[in-house]
């Protein structure tokens, strides 16, 4: 059985891999088992480990293997707890002992056939942050955490948050049954058109006992949710690798205004600037010789750094906000999947004294 909260958490990692559709990394499914590493278990992907298989309900595949590396694959978590709750330390702690189990999965005996081998690592999204611990233990083990409660994602969370309540309104003891839950994300996925396994026919599975007017109210909620995304098909969630130890989520309300700038100009100057000075502030990126007309990407930093720019006082802010980018934003890289052709995009940022220089 599935709580209101799991749901939403299932229904946001559905939303994430709509969002990263073009991100660079394509989704692995359930047909994607390669026998030495991804097995099907009642119907859910595994990844073999060193001690034990991992359920995982997204994993991604970049497309090319960087240079003195291995092919890289990538465990998507998300997280959808309520505004009070942050994403803690044991999420995270389980996520790096997931990683070092599967990046150890590898014995070498003599005359057994060769296989190929990844390198895997692990995001997690959280609607409401993260906390300190946290946020340290992410960054000593390379654990990406990618918080996503700012401004820009409000219409998401609210999306997932009716779509939840409502299923689990209609459900027996107001938790939905795993099999609701397998078809509710099986239809998502139709209906986002992201690819994975083919969704049941019956709409009856919800609960044969209800009511006509309960099934309908779910399914029309379900056709809100979908409807919703699709009214935002130009929003688009661009991963940013900076040259620091966090990765960053740029969010775009107009993912075309962005891709016709960086297809002209692959690699090009750009300004980054805060909207607000406070914890929870937005950072805002638009090149710099065009301005905003051009693009604007929306991001925030990870809560540590920005707590240490705001503790500096009002004085010492805009000396630090300099520092992080000189330090960790000066060049920013995204990949971008198009016609099975991967794109490369650098966002390249100097202060202003060194550009006078």
């Amino acid at each position: 059985m599935a709580t209101t909260q799991a749901l939403r958490g299932y229904l946001l990692e559905e939303a994430l891999a709509w969002l990263l559709r073009n991100s660079g990394y394509s989704l692995l499914t359930q047909g994607d088992k390669d026998g030495s590493e991804l097995v099907q278990r009642r119907n859910t992907l595994h990844v073999v480990g060193r001690g034990t298989e991992h359920q995982v309900d997204a994993l991604g595949e970049f497309p090319f293997t960087p240079a003195f590396s291995l092919p890289i694959r990538l465990f998507l978590e998300a997280k959808f707890y309520d505004k009070n709750r942050t994403c803690g330390l044991d999420v995270v702690r389980n996520a790096h002992g997931v990683i070092s189990d599967v990046n150890q999965n590898f014995a070498y005996g003599g005359g057994s056939r060769p296989r190929r081998r990844y390198h895997y690592s692990y995001a997690l999204f959280s609607t409401s942050g993260f906390s300190k611990s946290a946020q340290q233990f992410a960054l000593a083990h390379q654990i990406s955490l990618i918080d996503i409660s700012g401004d820009s994602f409000t219409w998401l969370r609210e999306h997932i948050h009716t779509l939840a309540s409502a299923l689990c309104a209609a459900s027996p003891g107001q938790n939905a049954p795993n099999r609701i839950v397998n078809w509710v994300r099986s239809m998502v996925r139709l209906g986002l058109e992201t690819p994975r396994e083919v969704p049941g026919d019956s709409f009856s599975l919800i609960d044969e006992r209800k009511s006509a007017r309960v099934n309908q109210a779910v399914q029309d909620a379900l056709n809100d949710f979908v409807q919703g995304f699709n009214n935002h098909g130009e929003a688009e969630l661009l991963i940013g690798f900076p040259a620091a130890p966090f990765i960053l989520p740029l969010h775009t309300t107009n993912r075309k205004e962005f891709l016709d700038y960086a297809s002209r100009n692959p690699a090009h100057q750009v300004r980054i600037r805060h909207t607000a000075d406070h914890g929870d502030a937005e950072w805002v990126i638009t090149p710099r010789n065009d301005g905003a007309a051009s693009y604007r990407l929306t991001f925030t930093l990870p809560q540590y750094i920005q707590d240490w720019i705001v503790s500096a006082g009002e004085d010492g802010q805009r000396r630090r906000s300099a520092a992080v980018k000189t330090d960790f934003l000066s060049n920013i890289t995204i990949y971008r999947m198009k016609h099975s052709v991967l794109n490369v995009y650098q966002l390249m940022y100097e202060p202003t004294e060194l550009r006078r220089r």
